[in-house]
């Protein structure tokens, strides 16, 4: 009977703890990876890290360890904020690097700028911030003082950001200020872009008489060339990229018809850094400095991206520049004989 009993009796609860066990692993999974995704979200499409240290390529030394020119040389700054250095720490906007190494200079660049190799540079930098290419040619070509005939100028410029970006959509679109606008409506605003353009160039040509280079950048793009300006805050721009792009062909177009206007291609040289610098799958993805190179206002560079805009601007005067004096020199003497 006792057998019978003991044969008789439930099984030990065994399998309702191991359901119990199974759910605590399936939510503690869960939960994992809730904050994985949470963190990879966080990381790939909230965080711009600016990193620390020098930010650019590297620029080559040998340019900058004998003197270009004795003669009076005036380098310019005109333009936007950019230009202005707005954002930057005092002297570390890039036409302040250009003309002198900060005192915390990185022991990379000690001695690389163009006081170095040009001992009689003066600077006058009339850039504005907020500025529009309407404004440059308006206002700032006015102020430029004509120089003599000795003088050679350097003359460094942005223009034409402000007209892309502002009024960030808190107006219609019209030219000056033209965010959300489609590119058929922006369309005459960029012909009139080219035209100013060329005419301010020829004007300020015409204050150096002794001769002057330009050195024209383009605009930079913050979206890393996917356009989703909405992931920074602002309205979407469905046609934003198209119409950048038509104002950076205008830029690269005078520079290829003036044999003293060089392009500086600040747009490639800042893809990668902007809102999807963290994201390894983006075209433009950076694994040597994946950091931002951007302001708080989006549309000037942090201190990092004005380090890396100084060293594309003095790469191509190292590249145009000591030949130009050269060939200067040797024009003087055949005309002096």
């Amino acid at each position: 009977m006792s057998s019978t009993r003991q044969n008789d009796s439930p099984p030990p609860a065994a399998a309702p703890r191991s359901r119990s066990r199974l759910r605590r692993v399936a939510l503690i999974a869960i939960a994992a990876v809730a904050v994985l995704a949470g963190l990879g979200y966080r990381h790939f499409w909230l965080a711009r890290p600016i990193g620390a240290g020098p930010a650019g390529p590297s620029v080559s030394r040998e340019p900058f360890e004998t003197v270009w020119s004795e003669r009076p040389v005036l380098l310019l700054g005109f333009g936007d904020s950019i230009t202005a250095g707005f954002g930057a720490p005092r002297g570390h906007g890039y036409f302040d690097r250009l003309a002198q190494n900060p005192a915390d200079e990185f022991e990379e660049l000690q001695g690389i700028c163009l006081q170095r190799v040009l001992p009689k540079l003066q600077t006058c930098n009339l850039a504005l911030s907020g500025s529009t290419s309407l404004e440059h040619a308006e206002m700032l070509v006015s102020k430029i003082e004509p120089q003599d005939d000795e003088t050679l100028g350097i003359v460094v410029m942005t223009t034409g950001g402000n007209d892309v970006i502002h009024n960030y959509g808190r107006t219609p679109p019209r030219e000056g200020a033209m965010y959300g606008a489609t590119l058929a409506e922006a369309q005459p605003w960029i012909e009139n872009f080219q035209r100013r353009l060329d005419g301010m160039l020829d004007e300020i040509e015409t204050k150096f008489p002794g001769g002057c280079h330009f050195f024209l950048a383009n605009i930079f793009d913050p979206t890393d060339a996917v356009g989703d300006a909405e992931r920074a805050g602002l309205p979407a721009w469905p046609e934003g990229l198209q119409v950048l792009d038509a104002y950076n062909r205008v830029i690269k177009h005078c520079a290829e018809q003036r044999a003293n206007v060089h392009l500086i291609d600040m747009r490639g040289a800042f893809l990668g850094h902007g809102i999807h610098c963290t994201q390894f799958w983006n075209q433009h993805y950076c694994a040597a400095d994946p950091h931002y190179w951007y302001y708080e206002n989006l549309e000037d560079p942090n201190d990092r991206g004005y380090d890396a805009l100084r060293r594309a601007f003095l790469i191509e005067m190292a590249r145009v520049l000591p030949e130009a004096f050269a060939a200067g020199a040797a024009g003087e003497k055949t005309r002096e004989r």
